[in-house]
């Protein structure tokens, strides 16, 4: 068995148009009251996994790169004492290109970070500027040699496709710019209008118009073909590795992996223990830290939260959801254990009209979507949702 662990770090130097994840834009001040707390609450619940190894420690956010070298190495400590690091636990940072210097690479280097995942998003400074980014292309080609050449060879870059004003040809210049640098990760992302963003009101009011369902398309087998082209894997519908370097902190959420997560607004997954556990008192639980950090900054290690403990229902369609997002795909036989043959011939009820069409294919026992039905994914996995 094994967990993981995922530290919420909610700063920011400035907002995104089309960001939703929870962030301030506070200062020095905040960020040192908040590494402190963190590392209260880190120290206080270690119990809960007692000394399980760890598979993997991501700092996502915000912006984890905005916490100094001082900082990180405080939490880290934490993280060492508390926790049971291992040899193969994978330390991943989010940065900011604009983040990056020789000497904060090397610093993070020097701490054991062996994976960073680089907030890049487009290649095209108009872009750039639109979205808001404090980077711009320079920089961000700049940041990836700068890591590379302090030793951090796991690189992983983010892109966006369907933006306002993103032809084909400049997703294009994009991919062929991310495949030339020393990365040995990609994530790509289709652009979500989330609610309450800046770039939901731009839209609203007709000021900017995200790409159309065609051009989004063509966005994507763009990103497939150049991918493939560069010997990446397609091991989960948005990310691409070389082989041996998919994420392992993204594939613990893909199979179940227990997690806790720390700092404000972050979630944490228990699966159950048992087949006993799962018969009596659910199918897992969720936690989730409120996201308000003026109120985590007071709680002294012990934030506020909410918990939802799984039903069958629940559980059954996350375990399918996710799998069916992975190259590997969904594994029936596992599936027939956890959850009953019952439930298993209905799944595949359900999923026969896709498997006739060419959407799903069951090949070894292993239920899996097509190259060609990946665009359509979430409506060939809402067709294979349980009811609650």
């Amino acid at each position: 068995m094994e967990a993981m662990l995922y530290i919420h770090v909610p700063f920011c130097r400035s907002r995104c148009i089309y960001c939703d994840f929870y962030s301030t834009t506070h200062g020095a001040a905040h960020r040192a009251a908040y590494v402190e707390a963190l590392c209260r609450e880190m120290e206080q619940r270690a119990e809960e996994i007692g000394h399980t190894p760890l598979r993997s420690v991501y700092f996502g956010g915000g912006t984890p790169s905005q916490l100094s070298p001082a900082e990180l190495e405080r939490i880290l400590n934490v993280v060492s004492r508390c926790y049971s690091l291992t040899s193969a636990t994978e330390l991943t940072l989010e940065a900011n290109p604009d983040d990056v210097t020789p000497q904060t690479a090397a610093a993070w280097a020097a701490m054991g970070f062996g994976r960073v995942s680089l907030g890049v998003q487009t290649f095209s400074d108009p872009l750039l500027r639109l979205l808001r980014r404090r980077h711009d292309s320079r920089q961000a080609c700049a940041a990836v040699e700068t890591l590379h050449r302090c030793g951090i060879s796991n690189l992983s870059v983010d892109l966006i496709y369907g933006l306002p004003q993103q032809s084909l040809p400049l997703f294009r210049a994009d991919l062929r710019q991310a495949l030339s640098l020393p990365v040995t990760h990609l994530s790509a992302y289709c652009l979500m209008v989330s609610s309450g963003t800046p770039l939901a009101r731009a839209v609203a009011e007709g000021r900017l118009r995200p790409a159309d369902e065609d051009l989004v398309l063509a966005h994507y087998k763009a990103l497939v073909e150049a991918t493939r082209s560069q010997g990446f894997e397609h091991y989960e519908v948005s990310n691409f590795s070389r082989p041996g370097y998919a994420s392992r902190h993204n594939t613990g959420y893909w199979d179940g992996t227990l997690y806790l997560g720390f700092g404000p607004g972050a979630h944490s997954y228990a699966p159950p223990r048992s087949a006993s556990e799962a018969d009596g008192a659910g199918w897992g639980t969720r936690r989730a830290n409120d996201a308000d950090l003026t109120a985590y900054l007071r709680a002294d290690g012990c934030p506020s939260f909410s918990e939802e403990t799984l039903t069958k229902e629940a559980a059954f369609n996350e375990t399918v959801f996710t799998a069916l997002r992975t190259r590997a795909g969904l594994p029936l036989a596992p599936l027939t254990a956890r959850f009953g043959r019952p439930w298993v011939d209905s799944l595949l009820r359900e999923a026969e009209p896709h498997l006739r069409d060419g959407r799903l294919s069951l090949r070894a026992g292993c239920l899996a979507l097509t190259a060609e039905a990946v665009m359509v994914s979430d409506t060939v996995m809402a067709d294979l949702m349980r009811a609650e």
